[in-house]
């Protein structure tokens, strides 16, 4: 008896340390640790009033750039709301620090503060260091790569006293129109997305960031931008358990602190007609809780969006959003209505108190484990340079040298040849001077703009290059008939050597039967060019693969390995 009693002891024991596991929590935690953090967060709890606990299920916006009466705004509602975190927008990191160190030392529990840092804090401050994005590193290999990226992502983080790193996406990008994720999304092939979402979660949560994984159920096959409108995806259950669902369900027992879920309409998962993911309970409790057993933190899309801010009041569309499972609502714009209507809905026996007690002691233990009971103040001198400095672009340009991809070079004209006179022809609409800086470094290189392709001698070697404008993730990737034109033109006589700055799917339309050689880049910065530029002359060696499903001729994982050293 006393064997099967030390067994069912022995049981519990580990169905709550798997309870535990399953949320966000530091390594190598002790029974000491666990037992003091718990301690923490049951003695914090009871010392809230029901108000302050419903604080906490509130993230608000804080910008720089609106004002003062705006700031004013936002300070009243962190002392009056006493609520749970900031997500901080444009964009003073220098203003942020200073705001964020004032409003800790008035909120009773420290705010949770996040941003959305997909490609670094650049995302939202314009003086950092921009990191590559999701679709450039989805062409990586090396997924370590992604991990040291997302390391120093975490250490910017903590330099601006960020908690909570609203990335990754991983929303597999299936539709080449897509307006919104794009970019943003690892590739086309769940493995892949998987595998680098992995990889720069743990990137984050190693260094004590958490990440959010993001957007659930899946927003990479829509062609509406859910910012303006509510998209629709209306693919059947075994579709959306094979691709949508499945990198979520993949990356549900990893560890990963949050999951993001999104404002999309899906009617295969949600009979009720138009109600979004973000406020559907058979969404976010019926599949992502009790489905997939997720533990972790469930915050909504931004709520000001147009998907959901056209049909719903602020503060109703919080509740609404608490109702279907949600812990945190993010971006909220009617915080104390929102209180009001839970705790009405509470009180009306809708929601029970259980529900605020679950959602607030996951959120209060997440900020214990990532030290938020022990809030340092942090300096606000120098900000910019500790965002933006040479280690910064050493890492960077590592990454776009990894990332780029040789799909094509059939006459072998990779590396560039010191001895050799080279012809740049460059096309569309974004600057092109640092990587033409970069090739005269080695060889001769003649820059000729198109109205000059003329003069280019008979059966030379010439550079195309398609630098397309990267300066949001959001920019079209197609390429003109004007540049298409021209590139058929020197096909005819030339030996042509093709690069896209800029997406892979610009060459989804792009005949390249008579190009020796193609290959991409897939951004338009001085950091890609210099990659690039250094891969052309064979200082570093190739290794990419295309992460989408471009055409049936241009399929996801498409690459030639080219190292330099061994002619391979």
């Amino acid at each position: 008896m006393k064997n099967v009693k030390s067994q069912i002891t022995f049981l519990i024991i580990l169905l709550l340390s798997l309870k535990i596991s399953a949320q966000y929590q530091p390594k190598n935690l002790s029974k000491e640790d666990l037992k003091k953090a718990n301690d923490w967060v049951h003695k914090t709890y009871n010392s809230l009033s029901q108000d302050q606990k419903l604080g906490q299920l509130f993230i608000i916006a804080l910008y720089t750039n609106k004002g003062e009466d705006y700031i004013n705004n936002v300070r009243n509602i962190v002392v009056n709301e006493q609520i749970g975190g900031l997500i901080l927008m444009q964009d003073d990191a220098a203003k942020e620090i200073n705001l964020v160190n004032e409003f800790q030392t008035k909120s009773k529990v420290p705010l949770m503060i996040g941003m959305d840092a997909e490609w670094g804090i650049f995302q939202r401050i314009a003086t950092a260091h921009k990191f590559p994005w999701a679709m450039t590193l989805g062409a990586i290999q090396d997924k370590n790569l992604i991990t040291e990226m997302a390391a120093k992502i975490a250490e910017d983080c903590k330099r601006m006293g960020i908690n909570w790193d609203f990335a990754p996406v991983v929303d597999v990008n299936t539709n080449p129109d897509n307006p919104i994720i794009g970019n943003r999304s690892f590739g086309s092939e769940v493995s892949n997305v998987v595998h680098s979402g992995l990889a720069y979660s743990n990137g984050l949560q190693n260094n004590n960031i958490l990440a959010a994984i993001k957007h659930f159920p899946g927003h990479g096959d829509t062609n509406t931008d859910s910012h303006l409108d509510l998209p629709v995806v209306s693919h059947d259950l075994k579709r959306l358990t094979d691709i949508e669902l499945a990198p979520f369900k993949a990356l549900m027992d990893k560890g990963i602190g949050g999951v993001m879920v999104a404002h999309l309409y899906v009617p295969a998962l949600e009979k009720e007609k138009g109600i979004p993911a973000s406020i559907s309970k058979n969404i976010i409790t019926g599949i992502l809780k009790e489905k997939f057993g997720f533990k972790g933190l469930i915050i909504t899309d931004a709520l000001n969006m147009g998907a959901v801010a056209k049909r719903y009041k602020p503060g109703e569309l919080d509740a609404l959003a608490f109702k279907a499972g949600n812990d945190i609502m993010l971006f909220s714009d009617g915080v104390k209505e929102g209180k009001r209507l839970i705790q009405l809905a509470i009180d009306n026996k809708e929601i029970s108190q259980n529900r605020i007690e679950e959602s607030v002691k996951k959120i209060l233990l997440t900020k214990y484990y990532l030290g938020l009971t022990k809030y340092e103040a942090r300096n606000p001198e120098n900000i910019n340079a500790d965002l933006n400095n040479d280690s910064h672009k050493v890492l960077v340009q590592n990454l776009y040298s990894n990332a780029f991809t040789l799909i094509k070079d059939e006459k072998k004209l990779l590396p560039l040849h010191c001895k050799e006179t080279y012809y740049y022809v460059p096309l569309e609409e974004a600057p092109y001077q640092t990587f033409l800086d970069q090739l005269n470094l080695k060889a001769t290189v003649i820059v000729k703009k198109a109205s000059e392709i003329g003069t280019i001698p008979a059966n030379s070697k010439v550079i195309v290059g398609f630098h397309k404008d990267n300066s949001t993730a959001y920019k079209p990737y197609k390429i003109s008939d004007a540049s298409k034109k021209i590139l058929a033109d020197l096909s005819k006589n030339q030996q042509i050597i093709l690069n896209v700055f800029g997406s892979a799917y610009a060459l989804k339309n792009i005949d390249i039967s008579k190009i020796s050689t193609v290959s991409v880049s897939y951004e338009n910065n001085d950091d890609s060019m210099t990659a690039t530029a250094k891969a052309f002359n064979g200082a570093t060696r190739i290794s990419g693969r295309l992460p989408v499903l471009v055409n049936e001729k241009l399929k996801a994982g498409m690459g030639i390995d080219l190292n330099i050293l061994t002619g391979k």
